[in-house]
């Protein structure tokens, strides 16, 4: 059970894991509170025999509206920069370690906020389903709440992006979220380090 007294994920996962079912069942999830005010469940997308599987934080603004992942800007980074680094899209599945839109309001802005532990913790078995099906070679975390769900708390994606590891049956890389990029007071050179780190997982994976 999830820290904050919430069920998690957990009793929501259909008998049968495939990509389908897990979409379906994930629609209903009533896992953790953030059900009650996100727009949508946004689940993963891609191809279930993807090489690479790229896992985000959560659902911004954008994504809970059109119910998809990396549809903001945050995502047209992301484009960008698997474009220049040589992987195809054919290639990836997309997901987040948190499946809705965590927000506060401001006047009618939602303002995106980070999910908390127990937030991460209680929509995991989401993400582990999603690995098992998938069975990547490549794992791509972008950020500091994709390490926690899959490297743990006291991953720093700092001090670690930049070495391949390895994560179960798969290889891993750490980067910084493309929305990081977005934020950052240099935009190139963060841009620079983060393709830098997609071009390291694509070399990786195909050795």
């Amino acid at each position: 059970m999830a820290k904050d007294g919430n069920t998690g994920a957990a009793p929501f996962l259909p008998d049968r894991l495939t990509l389908p079912e897990l979409r379906r069942a994930a629609a209903h999830c009533e896992g953790c509170d953030l059900h009650r005010n996100a727009g949508q469940t946004v689940f993963g997308e891609g191809p279930a025999e993807a090489r690479f599987l790229i896992v985000g934080e959560q659902p911004g603004d954008q994504e809970d509206r059109k119910g998809a992942p990396f549809v903001g800007p945050a995502g047209r980074i992301l484009d960008r920069g698997l474009e220049e680094a040589g992987i195809s899209r054919e290639e990836v599945y997309l997901t987040n370690a948190v499946k809705h839109f965590s927000f506060t309001l401001k006047g009618k802005r939602r303002i995106h906020q980070k999910p908390t532990a127990a937030e991460i913790e209680a929509c995991g078995p989401w993400l582990t389903a999603e690995l098992a099906v998938v069975k990547p070679r490549m794992i791509v975390v972008l950020g500091a709440t994709a390490a926690r769900a899959l490297l743990g708390p006291s991953f720093k994606v700092t001090q670690r992006r930049g070495e391949v590891l390895e994560l179960g049956e798969a290889l891993a890389v750490a980067t910084i979220h493309p929305s990081a990029v977005l934020r950052a007071p240099d935009r190139d050179e963060a841009y620079k380090g983060f393709l830098s780190d997609l071009i390291l997982a694509r070399r990786s994976c195909s050795s």
